[in-house]
């Protein structure tokens, strides 16, 4: 019996849309994450990029549990000395919600080349409108809504 290895050529890109409304932040970013790399997939190769392109909508509907939104915490420099920055979630939630997920999902994707390139087919948008309709994305409910 051989073992089934995927190659760039013979990988098959679907489109999903996901809507974000009563999802935790994190198992939203983790089934999405699962969806960008191909593991949900059966042709998954660790070597290979076999994921999908992913389109989020909602993002300002998606949920921080327990007292996430007024504890934490972005951090990142500007590159410049003294330039550590600090942006509460409070303040990211309100300003640019779709930030909040992409880096949720940016920190659950590989940090090589490879995971650059599936961040790349991630698009979050604010409201339940997007601009990929011309691809036809297939939509997918996944696990973990809250009622």
């Amino acid at each position: 019996m051989k073992t089934y290895m995927a190659n760039p050529a013979t990988v098959e890109r679907k489109w999903f849309l996901v809507d974000a409304s009563n999802m935790p932040l994190g198992r939203l970013a983790t089934q999405v994450a699962d969806m960008l790399t191909g593991k949900n997939k059966t042709i998954y190769t660790p070597h290979v990029d076999t994921g999908d392109f992913v389109v989020v909508i909602n993002a300002e509907k998606v949920i921080l549990t327990g007292k996430k939104l007024e504890n934490k915490v972005h951090r990142y420099h500007t590159g410049y000395i003294g330039g550590l920055k600090e942006v509460g979630y409070d303040t990211l939630m309100r300003e640019n919600p779709c930030k909040v997920i992409e880096l949720a999902v940016k920190g659950m994707l590989p940090k090589t080349t490879q995971g650059r390139k599936q961040f790349t087919r991630l698009h979050v948008y604010k409201g339940a409108e997007h601009k990929q309709q011309a691809q036809n994305p297939q939509i997918v409910t996944l696990k973990g809504v809250i009622e």
